[in-house]
């Protein structure tokens, strides 16, 4: 197993990893909105933050050798189902391949952020 880390995305606020890859995988850890460069929860609402936490797994596809058209799994967790179409409207202008997915609401997300992506890619 190989471990991902990469500076242009959020640090581990836990013990885990960003990233690990197996075989021809990439299981990478769930993203949030955080901003990298701060450390801070992006300011707006469920579209602001969706795409800040994509943009998140798109800095550990990338220092995995890998990119959103290679994802075939993606599970993403909601504060509120009610954003559900808006979450949508930025999720598919990343994921345009349609990996496989599931999307389910939650009582709490870390640091109270709005949204939280994880994916499983080929590398």
């Amino acid at each position: 197993m190989k471990k991902i880390s990469t500076e242009k995305a959020p640090k581990a606020i836990g013990p885990y990893s960003q990233g690990i890859i197996t075989g021809s995988l990439l299981f990478a850890s769930g993203q949030i909105p955080i901003v990298p460069e701060t450390g801070d929860i992006i300011d707006g609402g469920i579209e602001v933050q969706a795409e800040q936490a994509i943009k998140n797994v798109g800095e550990i596809l990338k220092e995995a050798g890998t990119d959103y058209t290679r994802v075939v799994k993606t599970t993403c967790f909601l504060a509120d189902m009610n954003d559900f179409a808006a979450f949508n409207a930025v999720y598919e202008k990343y994921f345009t391949e349609k990996p496989a997915r599931s999307c389910v609401a939650v009582k709490t997300l870390p640091k109270n952020v709005l949204c939280e992506v994880e994916v499983i890619a080929e590398v």
